[in-house]
């Protein structure tokens, strides 16, 4: 793990900051760059072994990064006592939503795996 790797990530992260500032993108900007340095993986611009030292201890670590918004729930827990019924309410929802949705997806690309498996095996079947 080096320092460069980290500034490998955090270029990214700037240029996400950039992106969001210039474009007014709704998306956090950490998305944005976390998307742009995928690209690049993917384009080859930038090699796996550059980030992947620092990137598998970030991985490692991330329960270190909860606890400043736990810290933060707890200083707001007078308005969680108040407000609770509608936050479980949204949390329940949206939870069913992301199920129903992700059930969704998977049908359709299971579906469509299926249907070009067929399409492979009869133009196969034809060439022979």
């Amino acid at each position: 793990m080096s320092i460069l790797q980290f500034g490998i990530l955090f270029i990214f992260l700037a240029l996400g900051e950039l992106a969001v500032h210039f474009t007014g993108i709704p998306v956090p900007s950490s998305i944005i760059g976390m998307l742009l340095l995928t690209l690049a993986l993917k384009l080859d611009i930038v090699k796996l072994a550059w980030v992947d030292k620092v990137a598998s201890f970030l991985v490692h670590n991330l329960g270190f990064f909860f606890v400043p918004a736990g810290v933060g729930l707890m200083k707001c827990l007078g308005l969680l006592t108040q407000q609770w019924l509608p936050i479980v309410g949204a949390s329940i929802g949206s939870t069913i939503v992301i199920i129903a949705v992700t059930g969704q997806v998977h049908q359709l690309v299971r579906r469509r795996i299926a249907s070009h498996n067929r399409s492979d095996r009869a133009k196969t079947s034809i060439q022979q």
